[in-house]
């Protein structure tokens, strides 16, 4: 053994028949990609990149006694990787010895891994209590993915591989939903990054904080239109609160605090692009991963005291008085509940807010709106004033603008959006509530509606009774389905809702103990249940996941339960088929159109779930609802609950 040699690390890559006379085959050595050759006796071994494009030579062919570049026909030889005129773009080659159990190769022993920029950002972002990421790796986020997959590796986060990009941004959208925390979504330069838009905006109009990475083509041929190259700060901009290109002269620290300072601060969307050679540029020295710590102040926002005085005025006049809450007040319930309990005031939600109080609650009233309950249209028609509290007033929700309203929101911005409200109280929810408490403490005189709450709860539960008897012989009534649920899904539950007929009903029929509701609710976007789900998994994987989807949404995303195979996610499926895009067919006729193109060809969903490595139960009678959401619920990882559906019973 020669000096050199002592300094070599031997791989074994190959077996001693592998690779015949005249063929070429890739390898890999330790972390070195090698084309190995086989050509007149010998076998080499070659940088697998070619110098001009970087083309794999491992997938080359050996003709004429020369190794061919498979991109671009350049001709090595392929014992020494020299090219033939004797030119100097030639490739490195490496020891090969043929041992008894195989071929081996001497390679140098690699260096310790230098920190990288990337590195810096991924440590920031951690920093900030990103512990998830969803995304897809590819060509143009190597050195980013590797500087998390480092994070990954030391405990700091988990990275879950999707089969869409879409899916990783309503996955990441729907965690910050639960959790008011962001995650991060990852793609490629090109269509990788526009698949994530969907989901951004999903996140962004339901003000979820989220932080989207995304690579970028090489900055030296950004501009003329190199492959999968897209303008991706303009493609970005409408959709992000911060969206800034990483270089090699920025402060890269200083970046990732910036955007997570403006997801978190905004309730946003917050956007890196990382240029491809920027991602593996060694850090400085000195540079240290950033931080929230003198980041960012509390939010505890306290209202004008003229416009606290005239809320205070009107909530002591008031003898009905009825809260509504939305999505924006779902980390504030425990205080809004107890200010409810304190007054004798009926609590109705917006259909974001479904379940932030329970619906067994006697001041619980339900949701309001297209999805909602007879019971909160009642108590909100039959009071005398509104005080709402974190939600949008979106004409789904049909909050009237009839009646005296009190609105408490943390951003200015919402306050009399869509029409002048008698008292805008700008402020954290949780702020105003406790100064309520402390100012209107036996200074109330409202009526204790909880003996007419129940009565209206009682006239909606007979009527959804005798819904449960309707069968034209064409599937499960929607009554039904939701009715085994409210028997069979625990109380602690996540429960994630795409959009269609399925979630109209979920709406109006399922009853909210202390489950948590997620959805897409401004941008209605069809096929967030399922990466929803996966979302929810990563932020509670203690707590029982379950997705209500129909079979429109959940085509849009099947290839996602393979993910939930692969990482073992336990969500329970419940997919009501109809065969159609029945919201859509019911505004088609509502419209008078003509219902055209709303059909669905549907496979066999729960045997495609079982082919996935899932579980799937098909139902097709009601009287199998009980059993198969319960085996389902017993499943340790996915599991799918098949039912077939009739269209018109919802």
């Amino acid at each position: 053994m020669s000096k050199n040699d002592a300094a070599l690390n031997w791989f074994r890559v190959l077996d001693l028949d592998e690779l015949p006379e005249g063929r070429v085959k890739t390898v890999t050595a330790g972390h070195k990609s090698l084309a190995m050759t086989h050509y007149k006796g010998k076998i080499s071994a070659l940088d697998n990149k070619c110098p001009h494009q970087g083309g794999p030579l491992g997938e080359g062919s050996i003709e004429n006694g020369w190794l061919r570049c498979p991109w671009h026909g350049w001709d090595f030889c392929p014992h020494d990787g020299k090219p033939p005129g004797g030119y100097d773009d030639g490739v490195p080659t490496y020891p090969v010895e043929i041992r008894d159990d195989g071929v081996y190769v001497g390679m140098p022993v690699e260096k310790p891994h230098e920190r990288t920029v990337t590195d810096v950002m991924a440590e920031t972002m951690v920093n900030w209590g990103v512990k998830h990421v969803f995304g897809m790796v590819g060509h143009s986020n190597l050195g980013l993915a590797d500087a998390l997959r480092r994070q990954e590796a030391a405990g700091n986060l988990t990275y879950y591989g999707i089969r869409h990009e879409g899916a990783a941004a309503f996955a990441a959208s729907a965690y910050a939903k639960l959790t008011g925390k962001p995650a991060a979504c990852l793609a490629i330069a090109g269509p990788g990054a526009t698949n994530l838009l969907t989901g951004l905006w999903d996140a962004k109009v339901d003000r979820a904080p989220i932080l989207a990475l995304t690579g970028q083509v090489d900055t030296q041929v950004l501009g003329p239109g190199a492959f999968q190259e897209v303008d991706l700060a303009a493609a970005f901009s409408a959709v992000s609160a911060f969206s800034q290109t990483v270089l090699d002269s920025s402060r890269h620290a200083e970046l990732m605090n910036l955007a997570l300072k403006n997801a978190l601060l905004k309730r946003d969307v917050a956007h890196l692009i990382f240029p491809d050679e920027v991602q593996t540029r060694p850090a400085s020295e000195r540079a240290k991963a950033g931080g929230p710590q003198g980041r960012m102040s509390p939010q505890t926002i306290t209202p004008p005291a003229d416009m606290m005085d005239a809320a205070l005025e009107k909530l002591k006049a008031s003898k009905r008085p009825v809260i509504i809450v939305g999505h924006g007040a779902r980390f504030h319930m425990e205080a809004i509940i107890a200010f409810a309990e304190a007054h004798n005031i009926p609590v109705i939600t917006t259909f974001k807010g479904k379940g932030q109080i329970s619906d067994k609650h006697p001041l619980g009233c339900g949701v309001l709106g297209r999805s909602g309950t007879p019971i909160a249209s009642w108590f909100m028609n039959e009071s005398d004033l509104l005080l709402v509290f974190g939600a949008s007033f979106s004409n789904h929700t049909g909050i009237t603008p009839k009646k005296p309203i009190i609105q408490v929101d943390f951003d200015a911005m919402a306050l009399g959006k869509f029409h002048r409200v008698d008292v805008p109280l700008w402020g954290e929810i949780s702020v105003v509530v406790g100064m309520f408490q402390e100012k209107l403490a036996g200074k109330m005189n409202s009526e204790d509606q909880r003996e007419e709450i129940a009565a209206r709860w009682k006239i909606w539960r007979e009527e959804k009774d005798r819904r449960e008897l309707d069968d034209r012989g064409q599937g499960v009534n929607s009554a039904s389905i939701f009715a085994a649920m409210n028997r069979q899904i625990p109380a602690n539950a996540v429960i994630a809702v795409d959009v269609g007929n399925n979630t109209y009903s979920f709406g109006r029929y399922f009853e909210c103990q202390e489950q948590s509701v997620l959805m897409s609710g401004y941008l209605g976007s069809i096929g967030f249940g399922y990466p929803a789900a996966m979302g929810a998994w990563a932020a509670a994987p203690e707590r029982p996941i379950v997705c209500v989807t129909g079979d429109g949404g959940f085509g849009q995303y099947m290839g996602e339960l393979l993910t939930a195979v692969k990482y073992n996610m336990n969500i329970t499926h419940i997919l009501l088929n109809n065969s159609e895009l029945g919201k859509i067919s019911k505004e088609q006729k509502a419209g008078e159109w003509d219902v055209w193109q709303t059909s669905l060809h549907n496979c066999n969903f729960s045997q495609f779930a079982e082919n996935c490595g899932a579980m799937g139960i098909r139902v097709t009678d009601k009287s199998q609802l009980d059993e198969a959401i319960q085996k389902a619920l017993k499943h340790d990882g996915p599991a799918m609950v098949e039912i077939i559906a009739d269209s018109q019973l919802i």
